[in-house]
């Protein structure tokens, strides 16, 4: 449960701490004094979405850490945040939030997400908003509330496996089906294309050696020039020794002293080497010149295969290798729409048994729907007849549709207000008051089944009011002894049922708005019953009825 909420800096919250207690919490306030920021500042550090806005005017930054007790160790969300409760059950939510807009989520101290903390928030804690009650005139949410009540999220994926798995093969038919002038068309384009490339003989690389030989062919006298100058210097020619020669003559002239002197020896064997190299050097760079055979007939061969590759460039890829995928593309699509026929009553077969499996699938579904439905109809009757809603009829009904991601039924909820009248659409007859209660009804319902220890009510009694108001807060008194509830309530009766009642109080503080939470003792309590009972005139038969109250509520608790 929430042992206790520390808030900075949200909205007009300088600080504040609010330990709860376990049963049945009641918040109360006059309107605008702060109450749903204690309910957004829950969001927030459960990892909800939040605005800037809600940093209080001036501040940096604002911070929410929620400690939580009684935790088990296999909650669902917490292997995913790294940490663990202590010893003791307790774990310590934190959100810290910076005018920039940057978060920082830490679980016992370990930074999280935002995602992860929304993850594990929404298996500590639920908060049921006063518009929840408008979901219910969603019907697409209706078959959402069914399966999580029966908790067949177990078939559900089952069902939306095979259910894709056919998906896809409708994908791959499609993709394959064209009317035969489209289908000629596509065949006579590919095979241009095709027979252009193949006759291209395009290579990998080629496009790298032409643009070198072209430079070589361009700049070719350049080249001759340099290779002959250097074959000149090395090999020499009729006038004049080459290095080659030179090396060699000084070899020459030291070889009769080589053993008579170690220092000249090392200086001829130097030699020696030097030659063996220039002679290799010599021999390369006259088998390079004798390489160099340019003719104007070759660079134009050069330029115009240049110009082939980038004619083809401009339509079918950047580049020699971008242009050969091209090809091995079209061969196969060409091949595919050829086989098409083939292909497709293959499929057709693959088909035929994935539809067979998604009918066998949603059968299965469907059943186990149904079967949930049962029993969420028994239990929402008996859960809408503790909350005065005796002469209620509801129902769940089921419509057979075509397949979809969702199964192969439309569940909707049914409901009749009076005695006589048909079961109808909830959003076609169901008030405001209604909704509210029948929202309540679901959601205790579905807490039953879930690890979630804490219940948040934001203003739960909107539209309700007399004996349908005690009602409700009998019924959150029940709940409470398995749950622990946080209610935001305007309503006497609410606020006298809980075990504990905090009043959110507004005031001012050195030119500054400011908000603080307070627990009330019994006196407090009886006066701020009597406010909202008779307004800020606070009558002593006000106050006498409020201590009633408190007197009865006290006397129905002892029941439970």
């Amino acid at each position: 449960m929430l042992e206790l909420l520390h808030i900075e800096n949200v909205a007009v919250i300088e600080q504040a701490d609010i330990q709860f207690r376990p049963g049945f919490n009641a918040l109360t306030g006059e309107t605008g004094a702060g109450k749903s920021i204690v309910i957004d500042a829950m969001g927030a550090v459960l990892g909800g979405r939040t605005s800037r806005d809600l940093i209080r005017t001036g501040s940096k930054k604002a911070l929410v850490s929620a400690e939580f007790s009684g935790v088990p160790t296999d909650l669902a969300g917490l292997a995913e945040c790294g940490g663990e409760p202590d010893e003791d059950g307790v774990l310590l939510l934190q959100r810290e939030m910076d005018a920039d807009g940057k978060n920082v989520c830490r679980v016992n101290g370990r930074p999280v997400t935002v995602s992860q903390l929304r993850a594990l928030g929404r298996n500590l804690l639920n908060i049921h908003g006063q518009h929840d009650g408008q979901q219910l005139l969603d019907e697409e949410q209706h078959g959402a509330y069914l399966d999580r009540f029966g908790r067949l999220e177990g078939a559900l994926e089952s069902y939306r496996r095979v259910y894709g798995e056919m998906a896809e093969l409708r994908g791959q038919m499609d993709a394959l089906k064209m009317d035969e002038a489209e289908k000629a068309r596509r065949i006579d384009t590919l095979r241009f294309q095709i027979d252009e490339l193949e006759r291209a003989e395009l290579r990998p690389g080629e496009e790298e050696e032409l643009l070198e030989r072209r430079d070589l062919l361009r700049n070719g006298e350049k080249y001759l020039a340099a290779v002959g100058g250097a074959d000149q210097c090395l090999n020499g020619d009729d006038e004049r020794s080459g290095a080659v020669s030179l090396i060699q003559e000084a070899e020459n002239a030291l070889s009769h002293l080589k053993n008579r002197n170690t220092r000249i020896e090392e200086i001829w064997e130097r030699l020696e080497q030097l030659r063996c190299e220039a002679y290799d050097l010599a021999e390369t760079v006259r088998d390079l010149a004798g390489e160099f055979d340019f003719s104007p007939e070759e660079l134009d061969e050069v330029e115009s295969r240049s110009d082939q590759l980038y004619r083809l460039k401009k339509k079918y890829g950047a580049s020699v290798e971008d242009m050969l995928e091209y090809l091995d593309r079209s061969r196969r699509e060409l091949d595919e729409i050829e086989t098409a026929d083939d292909m497709l009553a293959r499929l057709a077969e693959k088909l035929t048994r994935a539809q067979k499996a998604v009918s066998a699938a949603g059968a299965e579904l469907t059943k186990a729907r149904k079967a949930a439905a049962a029993e969420l109809e028994q239990r929402i009757l008996k859960e809408l007849r503790d909350l005065d809603m005796n002469r209620v009829r509801f129902s769940i009904e089921f419509t057979e549709k075509e397949p979809g991601p969702d199964g192969c039924d439309t569940v909707r909820f049914l409901m009749s207000a009076n005695a006589g009248e048909a079961l109808k659409p909830i959003a076609r007859i169901a008030s405001g008051g209604e909704l509210a209660r029948i929202m309540l009804a679901l959601k205790n319902v579905l807490a039953e089944q879930e690890q979630v220890g804490t219940l948040v009510f934001d203003e739960v009694d909107t539209g309700v009011s007399g004996r349908a108001a005690q009602k409700v807060a009998e019924k959150l008194a029940q709940v409470s002894r398995r749950k622990q509830v946080l209610c935001v309530t305007h309503l006497p009766q609410l606020a006298a049922m809980a075990d504990s009642h905090f009043s959110v109080e507004k005031g001012e503080r050195k030119g500054r708005t400011f908000t603080e939470v307070v627990q009330l003792d019994r006196d407090r309590r009886m006066a701020e019953l009597a406010r909202l009972t008779g307004g800020s005139k606070v009558t002593d038969a006000l106050l006498q009825s409020a201590g009633e109250l408190l007197d009865e509520a006290e006397a129905y608790r002892r029941t439970l």
